[in-house]
């Protein structure tokens, strides 16, 4: 649970400094400015959608696109309902829903990539361990 909690932490971390460093980036480019409550929902987003990734071990029964597409339905759902709470003290309008599940979506596919990449080296990592193992086990032999 600990190493759990440890690796959620560090995803959070990195994908609210790289959707930061790009909204910064992008408001200098553009010249437009943010606001605190903008800022506490994109930490709200990323939070949401590091959460739900880091639950691809109840999904792994599905084919990774399934699975993708599963996790993406779940995020989606739930950053609903946190923006429908958040507008409760900021209303939102049309448009800017459009706007967040837009903005959202990008930092999502981000995030995702990280994760998924990282699971990809961590299991292409253990497989060339299990062949070196039967390997020394084949040579013993």
């Amino acid at each position: 649970m600990r190493n759990y909690l440890k690796t959620l932490l560090l995803y959070i971390c990195i994908s609210y400094t790289m959707v930061s460093v790009s909204g910064a980036v992008v408001n200098l480019v553009t010249g437009t400015k943010t606001s605190n409550s903008n800022t506490l929902i994109m930490f709200g987003l990323c939070l949401i959608a590091s959460f739900v990734l880091s639950l691809h071990k109840l999904f792994v029964e599905f084919s990774p696109l399934v699975m993708i597409l599963l996790e993406y339905a779940i995020v989606v759902a739930l950053c609903a309902g946190f923006l429908a709470i958040m507008s409760l003290f900021d209303p939102i309008s049309p448009k800017g829903w459009l706007e967040y599940f837009r903005s959202f979506t990008i930092p999502y596919i981000v995030i995702a990539g990280i994760y998924y990449y990282s699971l990809y080296a961590e299991a292409k990592k253990q497989d060339r361990m299990i062949k070196e193992i039967q390997d020394e086990h084949r040579e013993q032999l």
